[in-house]
């Protein structure tokens, strides 16, 4: 089955790589394929309603964008949810249960608090459980969008495993009855074809090792993995043959000075040594990050690579990202 049919993308990688950013941005390219896009987030942070410079989000359906328009064809749009796992129970209990009014008074008795707190995995459970319900629309949650395609911004890479495991999750609380049956139906979207977990690392040695115990324990779990996605690289200045005499201390000074004169800056040696320094600093992080691509390509999965944008991160870096994602193929369709 080809990307093109993914309904779910799940997005996680360690702390600090940027894995929401990279969500909103899939998100976005997705919406620019003139489809209709959730994403959702289920951390807490209201991470969501900051990228796209609009009001914290409530337990509901909110049109935060637009995609781009490519080749004159109508954009999709992009609807983003923050999943707390109270509301989740709520609704839950409405529709399969028709406790609209006990469900709320439950609420209020702090019994839903208790629920998600005491049990283990209920909470995990009920997250993942309102994504499958955005999946697979049915009747019973009369009038609600259906959705193209649902972007969740998950854990971080050292809990996916666990998180989108809800088999694992309840074994300790049923072995047979409803809640048994609905992870397992569950589990069954989670490893099919339609889903596709993707792991966000940055070129340094702890995300990267991270990301490749992340692929293994997905693959244990039988969890269908889609890409690498390499944020933060930083631009490529100078050639290798510039690098290699940069690391080792040996850039023409004369060449450097020439070179700054002709913008109109007067070169001295105290100048001149910095620049080299700087050089010498800046290739020896490239060493190090090339190093790190280097596994990354040993992987033996897809990869794709985000640079570092130079003006920080705001709704025009989001887009700049979305297009970057879809010209390297990973909603399914390569612009290249």
């Amino acid at each position: 089955m080809s990307d093109e049919a993914v309904r779910l993308h799940v997005v996680s990688g360690k702390g600090g790589t940027g894995k929401s950013t990279v969500a909103a941005a899939l998100a976005l390219a997705l919406a620019s394929e003139g489809k209709s896009v959730l994403l959702c987030e289920v951390e807490g942070r209201q991470g969501i309603a900051r990228m796209f410079d609009v009001d914290p989000l409530p337990y509901a359906e909110t049109r935060v964008a637009t995609g781009l328009t490519v080749d004159g064809a109508a954009p999709g749009s992009v609807y983003a949810l923050h999943i707390d796992a109270e509301s989740a129970l709520l609704e839950y209990l409405a529709m399969y249960y028709k406790l609209g009014r006990a469900g709320r008074a439950l609420d209020r008795f702090g019994v839903i608090e208790f629920a998600t707190t005491v049990a283990p995995g209920v909470r995990d459970v009920l997250l993942t459980g309102k994504v499958f319900e955005a999946v697979e629309r049915n009747s019973r949650n009369k009038g609600a969008r259906r959705y193209d395609a649902v972007v969740l911004d998950a854990p971080p890479t050292g809990r996916i495993t666990q998180f989108l495991n809800v088999s694992d999750q309840v074994a300790g609380l049923a072995k047979v009855g409803p809640i048994k049956n609905q992870a397992d139906t569950m589990m069954t979207l989670f490893r099919s074809p339609r889903t596709r977990v993707h792991l966000v690392t940055l070129l340094e040695e702890m995300p990267v090792q991270e990301t490749a115990d992340g692929i293994e324990e997905l693959r244990t779990a039988r969890l269908p993995f889609g890409h690498v996605i390499v944020n933060l690289a930083r631009p490529r200045d100078l050639d290798d043959e510039e690098l290699a005499h940069a690391l080792a201390g040996t850039l023409d000074r004369a060449q450097i000075a020439t070179d700054l004169g002709r913008v109109g800056i007067a070169a001295d040696d105290t100048l001149i040594d910095g620049l080299i320094a700087d050089a010498a600093d800046h290739a020896e992080r490239r060493a190090l990050e090339d190093a790190q691509r280097a596994k990354v390509a040993g992987l033996g999965v897809p990869s794709c690579e985000l640079p570092r944008l130079a003006g920080g991160m705001d709704l025009g870096g989001l887009y700049e990202l979305a297009a970057l994602l879809t010209e390297q193929g990973l909603t399914g369709r390569s612009t290249a």
